[in-house]
């Protein structure tokens, strides 16, 4: 079985971090929202991907084959990009003879699933989730005995509220690929001029493809500030996971509260660190208080107070620090924007 994961957006909703990176390698946890992907795919025995690029691709490229020189890797450009179906139809001809079937991973999602159950299933599977505001998504309505009638992209006025969530196991590369050239074909855009995967997939459904429906534990759409953090949260939170040194021997002068994911070369000084911060490798961090929050690669950060916060890579932020000569009755405020209590993380 090989794996597709269209890479090529350009993450408008994570700007300024994604004017130099691309959103799949931004940071999250001990890894990057790429990485995560690649190693839950990995985790099922597939070895064969197929990487659908464009928008600062050959940082993609180079970050996988560094990082996971153990895997067959191969690289389409979508140019231009026009949505997920046509990303899907550039990279065809990678796929199209697949004797076990494909698996589709959105790169901008990490989700927690049986995805071994998926790949074993003798059907094609899309994995959804409930959600309050199912216009918002792409939608699948379901049968008495579970499986899809119906596939549509934000519908106006929905008929169910599972939202596929950027993970498919297709039987047939075949039908997609000849769902996906109907499409084309036909220039049948959506209102945003791009081509959907979920028209291809309502037109697979009305021509007898059978899809089953798996819900999936935790879905992170991390194309935006708020699920990123709640996402990185959650994974540092993950039972089992334990960091690969001791950070409180490392930096025996600041204070580390758990969970944290410190990166490789860091200096960190007086400083509190955690919970929940994920930091990259070689950044420099001195007489600050992080909490909630996510650091980039070969930063700095000196007397810096932050909270639910993401900091980029090869960034600097140096913050005030006072020195006070305080008499009687005197009273200073300069936490004025409403700080949580550091201390109470305890």
């Amino acid at each position: 079985m090989k794996a597709i994961i269209p890479v090529a957006g350009i993450g408008q909703r994570l700007r300024p971090h994604t004017h130099t990176q691309p959103k799949s390698l931004v940071p999250v946890a001990d890894n990057t929202i790429l990485g995560h992907i690649i190693e839950r795919i990995r985790a099922v025995g597939i070895r064969e991907f197929v990487f659908v690029i464009g928008y600062l691709g050959e940082k993609i490229e180079r970050f996988v084959r560094a990082r996971y020189p153990d895997i067959r890797a191969e690289f389409v450009v979508q140019e231009p990009r026009e949505g997920s179906g046509h990303a899907l139809w550039v990279a065809r001809e990678l796929y199209r003879h697949s004797p076990d079937g494909i698996l589709i991973v959105l790169g901008d999602s990490i989700v927690d699933t049986d995805l071994d159950a998926i790949v074993r299933a003798e059907d094609s599977v899309l994995a959804v989730k409930p959600v309050k505001i199912p216009a918002d998504f792409g939608v699948v309505e379901v049968d008495a005995n579970g499986y899809a009638t119906r596939a549509v992209e934000k519908p106006r006025i929905p008929k169910s509220n599972y939202a596929m969530v950027g993970v498919y196991k297709i039987t047939s590369p075949e039908r997609l690929i000849a769902a996906l050239d109907s499409l084309i074909a036909e220039n049948a855009r959506a209102a945003n001029n791009e081509f959907y995967l979920t028209d291809a997939l309502e037109r697979m459904i009305r021509q007898g493809e059978r899809f089953t429906v798996r819900p999936v534990d935790h879905w992170f759409d991390c194309g935006r500030k708020e699920t990123l953090l709640a996402a990185n949260a959650t994974l540092l939170n993950r039972p089992g996971y334990r960091p690969g040194v001791d950070y409180c021997t490392e930096f025996p002068d600041s204070i580390i509260i758990p969970p944290v994911s410190i990166g490789r070369g860091c200096r960190i000084r007086q400083s509190i660190i955690g919970p929940n911060v994920a930091i990259g490798d070689d950044t420099t961090i001195t007489a600050s208080i992080l909490r909630e929050s996510i650091i980039g690669t070969h930063s700095e950060l000196s007397h810096a107070v932050l909270y639910s916060s993401i900091v980029g890579s090869d960034a600097s932020f140096q913050g005030t620090g006072h020195s006070l000569n305080l008499g009687d009755d005197t009273e200073i405020n300069f936490q004025d924007v409403g700080l949580p209590d550091v201390g109470a993380a305890r």
